[in-house]
């Protein structure tokens, strides 16, 4: 069958609002007022799928008649989702899709002023007249005893009050001046039953006028108007995609002692719109496609330079620097303007399509401002052609089935309903997806972490129900009674998973940690870096007592330390692991006591640079037996040399506390003789023992000089020596 499409999204660089039509022939004022005056046709919801990225595709269909109008409302909020994602369809050769419309963001009295006949600030019926002045109308007038009751046709000239005497008092009265073929009519407004206008566009208008303050009565809507053009009857389609309730899953597991396991799931679905769901085809797709929203609502605007025409420069007076310095600026902002233009008409393949309609396959559409058409044999509109194909075959019909079975799409996972859902608008409701019998196996599983006394009941089921399990909750029986809740995550086709649902009472473990080992494996040498190797060893061992009448199958989980560089030694090996935990598993008969050890070592690495203050470390490595006789050996040497260098560090040190304590008396002296008289005895002594330790003084400053020497070969030689070990 053939169809055209319309997409209300960016394919190829641009938003097609037209499809095989100019735009002369859907933005004439008297082609709108011609389809407006029929009225809107219906398109009832058919299929609705909901996906678990918080988004839902909606599709309604349904048959139009030649020119068609289909009328939507969307809460504001979904609009831009409804501007990238639209898709819409006409299944006859003759039929297209003619336009799309939607409300603006503008405020409802700038809107309303828009319209030939403006309805702003509650207009009196003598206001409305007044403003189509020249219009001809239609009026039906009311039996008085001023005129017979009929129909007046003729043209407004206009309303004007009047004041008529009322017995002792005058009123005014508004009186509408008409143009008619016998000439001017006078009509009082109170005895106007009713108006019509003639002219078709007016009527459209006023009508239009009125939809707009219905729908501001509720702020958060905004109206959607779908514009097929056509002959005789045919089927058409419109489907989008907006922010939905991710749907959710619950399960029911019944076990018994002899059969499998049966897994019963449920979807919760949520319909909170405002709109009734009567037998929807409906889909729930399992996945996590990428969903984002965009601003499309609101109007964008490029900065365009302002140039001036040349009969302005031509009236101004000459300067010399205002002529090709204003003209080369002109030329360069123009040249930056058509590059952000360029640029914000690419599309994402890099090639330019304009801001024109680019999916109009019949007539080539020009770009705006930039000289380029799109021809039907263009690449890029065959580009257009192609995704429009495309989301076709994914949207339209073929991606829902009726099968009620899971399937695959892609990298999603798919439940169609069976049957056709009615689900009330504000309404949820449940709707089974899964009823199956599973493979499984019921085990005990303990971790020290979740209990630390009792192991958990649960069950190793593998996923044989050909559909992949949504996340959710799952509540257990065992044959008619209730014995616990769980949760699962996402379950692939045919894969295994641990469900745990109860506390174990009959069984229970104790786990001992052992004292752990550590042992020096290695010492190594490379110039002057020690290096060793010591062993860690961890045991944990696990006592277990099973006090039930039935036999269990125990499965321990211990902390997974690869990450620590840990490793079994002497345990068997585990049935699984998990980056989390490694599983032990074991059979225990009724009432049965049994050990089981985990045993794990790891070798940790550690280097120490010698240094000259490292004796008491070269002392360690020497004691080590793991230290080979040649490291001994050098380490000893080391330790001589170190010997050296500390007597020559003594001696050093003993001079310069000769030198310290020389200086000390030499300013005890010097003070005494100053507090002396010259003619004393005493003063004489202290200027012979001044003298002496001047000598004295010289004669350690020279050994210092030459121990400090010595001191520094000693040192420089150990550290050398330290700095070349190597064994």
């Amino acid at each position: 069958m053939a169809s055209k499409w319309l997409l209300m999204a960016p394919v190829a660089g641009a938003l097609g609002i037209a499809a095989g039509v100019g735009a002369d022939e859907f933005l004439i004022a008297a082609g709108e007022a011609k389809q407006d005056l029929k009225p809107a046709t219906t398109l009832p919801l058919s299929r609705v799928v909901l996906f678990n990225s918080g988004v839902g595709y909606f599709s309604r269909s349904g048959e139009v008649d030649g020119d068609a109008r289909v009328d939507l409302t969307f809460p504001e909020a979904d609009i831009n989702d409804l501007l990238k994602s639209m898709v819409l369809e006409d299944f006859s050769k003759t039929g297209r899709v003619s336009a799309v419309s939607y409300d603006s963001r503008e405020p409802i009295a700038r809107t309303l002023s828009s319209f030939a006949i403006n309805l702003n600030n509650n207009p009196t019926f003598a206001g409305i007249v007044s403003q189509m002045r020249g219009e001809r109308i239609e009026v039906a007038i009311s039996a008085t005893a001023a005129n017979q009751p009929g129909k007046l046709t003729g043209t407004i000239v206009g309303v004007e009050k009047q004041r008529v005497p009322a017995g002792a008092a005058t009123v005014e009265l508004e009186v509408l001046n008409m143009w008619c073929a016998e000439g001017m009519r006078a009509v009082k407004m109170s005895d106007i039953q009713s108006l019509r206008f003639s002219n078709p566009i007016i009527e459209s208008e006023f009508r239009r006028a009125l939809e707009v303050l219905t729908l501001s009565h509720d702020n958060g809507k905004k109206a959607v108007q779908l514009h097929f053009a056509g002959e005789g009857k045919r089927k058409v389609q419109v489907g989008y995609v907006i922010e939905a309730p991710i749907w959710k899953t619950s399960y029911r597991l019944l076990m018994a002692d002899k059969d499998k396991p049966y897994l019963q799931g449920w979807a919760m679905v949520e319909n909170p719109t405002d709109e009734d769901w009567n037998s929807v085809k409906m889909a729930l797709v399992s996945g996590r496609p990428i969903s984002f929203k965009m601003d499309l609502y609101n109007p964008l605007y490029i900065n365009r330079p302002t140039v001036e025409p040349e009969l302005f420069a031509s009236l101004r007076p000459v300067t010399y620097r205002g002529g090709f310095g204003n003209e080369l600026q002109v030329s360069k902002k123009q040249d930056e303007a058509l590059k952000e233009l360029d640029k914000a008409l690419k599309d994402t393949d890099g090639t330019r399509l304009g801001a024109a309609p680019a999916l109009a396959f019949g007539a080539p559409v020009r770009e705006s401002g930039l000289g380029r058409s799109v021809r039907p044999n263009d690449p890029n509109a065959k580009f257009a052609r192609d995704t429009a194909a495309e989301l076709a075959q994914r949207l339209g019909h073929g991606s829902v089935g009726n099968a009620a079975t899971a399937g695959a799409l892609g990298d999603f996972y798919q439940y169609t309903i069976d049957h056709p859902v009615t689900l009330p608008r504000q309404k949820s409701a449940m709707l089974p997806i899964v009823g199956k019998e599973i493979e499984g196996t019921r085990v005990s599983i303990y971790n020290s972490n979740v209990q630390a006394k009792h192991p958990l009941l649960g069950l190793r089921f593998k996923n044989t129900s050909g559909a992949h399990l949504n996340q959710g909750p799952i509540t257990v029986f065992e044959g008619s009674v209730y014995a616990g809740d769980t949760r699962v995550l996402d379950v692939q086709p045919n894969e295994e998973r641990l469900l745990s649902y109860a506390i174990d009472l009959g069984t229970e473990v104790d786990p001992k940690a052992g004292a752990g080992k550590q042992k020096i494996t290695s010492v190594k040498a490379v110039r002057g870096i020690v290096t060793t190797v010591t062993k860690i060893t961890e045991e944990t061992t696990y006592k277990v007592v099973n006090r039930s009448q039935t036999d269990r199958t125990l499965l321990i989980e211990h902390p997974n330390r690869t990450a620590q560089q840990f490793k079994f030694v002497d345990t068997p090996k585990p049935v699984e692991d998990t980056p989390e935990v490694f599983r032990f598993q074991h059979t225990l008969n009724a009432g049965e006591t049994k050990s089981f050890t985990v045993k794990e070592e790891k070798d940790v690495t550690a280097t120490v640079s010698l240094t000259n203050g490292a004796e008491n470390q070269i002392r360690y490595f020497i004691s080590l037996s793991e230290a080979s006789p040649a490291l001994k050996q050098k380490l000893e040497e080391a330790l001589k040399i170190k010997g050296m260098w500390d007597s020559a560090l003594r001696e050093l040190n003993q001079i310069s506390a000769d030198l310290q304590r020389l200086t000390i008396d030499q300013d005890r002296i010097r003070k005494n003789l100053r507090e002396t008289p010259k003619e004393a005895e005493v003063y004489a002594t202290y200027l012979k023992k001044l003298s002496d330790q001047e000598k004295e003084i010289d004669a350690l400053t020279a050994k210092q000089k030459a121990f400090v020497t010595d001191e520094f070969k000693a040192r420089k030689k150990y550290e050398d020596y330290l700095a070349n070990i190597t064994d």
